[in-house]
């Protein structure tokens, strides 16, 4: 007689562990901020374990992840390469993607540059909004701060990046421009998708009216307009009203979002940063991939999870240093450096961790 024993049903994943894509395909075209051309994007739904892909339909279709390991320049904006092709200014649409809990997705572009659209991220997340975002049967794991670590880059006059345990992402930013028209300014906000779209991605990228005429010389900056960035003169503003009275500050508690979602996975921590920018954004996922004692994975088996495990490092994520010798701090070999598996949250000494730096301008 047959057996009509059915297995059961696995348990649903709690939602805050569960891989999530986009609903359906959606598009945008727009130029970029520095090479000042058109380029088209496309997001499509991506299977789970996936991550977040990058695609130059332009250059054969050439894929490039969304992680550190894949990062080439972090100087004026954040660029990743692969085998020679590269794709820059990825910061805006990756926060956006981050906040809408976007684990998987596929990112087709037809140019080297993803589109500065209005230079904040709120395009990006209208778009993502519009795709929807839908829940997939895979597991997913939250990278979290066990024990505070400090990054500090030497010779930039007091750039630094600190983060300590928190359940959640929260930023606290804190700028000091030479300009008067910027000067100090600070942000500190608990991010979660309503209070990003609310406080921090309207804000635009940003330059200095002195250092416009240096970035076009370099050939960058050759996007730049009235509808997607602000220049700063001494006096203030000189193209465009803000949004916010402290727009730049908020910006980079924006970008910093943004360069943190290169970890591959939601990441929860206290966040601050002092003088930042890429490069000290990057720093720190340089020094989490450095110090894997001062975090750990957290994980939930089903809905009914309420103590999330420690389980074993997956292989996929890796974090590494920027490939090239585009700074003196050694070049990596471009695939990166997988992180050990960290532990479980006990007392620890806060690591501090001192780099040497590269002078950067602009926005």
């Amino acid at each position: 007689m047959p057996s009509h024993h059915r297995e059961p049903e696995p348990e649903p994943l709690h939602p805050l562990f569960s891989q999530k894509t986009i609903a359906r395909p959606v598009a945008v075209s727009g130029v970029g901020i520095h090479t000042g051309k058109q380029v088209h994007v496309e997001l499509h739904p991506a299977p789970p374990g996936t991550g977040v892909v990058f695609r130059r339909t332009d250059s054969g279709g050439v894929e490039i992840p969304a992680l550190a390991s894949e990062v080439s320049s972090v100087e004026l904006a954040t660029s990743l390469g692969r085998d020679d092709v590269t794709i820059s200014t990825v910061e805006h649409l990756l926060a956006a993607l981050r906040v809408c809990d976007v684990d998987n997705l596929r990112i087709d572009l037809n140019g080297p540059e993803v589109p500065i659209l209005d230079g904040s991220a709120l395009p990006w997340l209208h778009l993502v909004e519009a795709a929807g975002v839908r829940f997939q049967a895979a597991p997913r794991r939250i990278l979290a701060i066990t024990s505070p670590i400090t990054v500090e880059l030497d010779g930039l006059g007091g750039k630094r990046i600190r983060a300590t345990p928190f359940e959640g992402l929260r930023v606290s930013y804190a700028i000091d421009f030479a300009a008067p028209a910027i000067g100090h300014q600070e942000t500190d906000l608990v991010v979660s998708r309503e209070s990003f779209a609310r406080e921090l991605a309207p804000a635009r990228t940003f330059a200095l009216l002195a250092e416009v005429e240096w970035l076009h010389r370099r050939g960058l900056g050759l996007g730049g307009d009235l509808d997607n960035c602000i220049v700063f003169g001494p006096e203030g503003p000189t193209n465009t009203g803000l949004r916010f009275a402290d727009e730049p500050v908020r910006h980079k508690a924006l970008d910093v979002i943004g360069d943190l979602a290169l970890a591959g996975c939601p990441v929860w921590a206290h966040v601050e940063v002092e003088r930042g920018g890429h490069q000290v954004h990057f720093a720190l996922l340089e020094a989490l991939r450095e110090r894997p004692d001062c975090w750990t994975w957290l994980a939930g088996a089903s809905a009914g999870a309420t103590s999330p495990a420690t389980p074993e490092m997956p292989s996929g994520l890796s974090i590494g240093q920027t490939r090239g010798d585009r700074d003196d701090r050694g070049a990596g070999d471009g695939a990166g450096a997988a992180i050990a598996a960290g532990s479980a949250a006990r007392d620890l000494p806060a690591a501090v961790v001192a780099r040497p730096a590269v002078a950067s301008r602009g926005f």
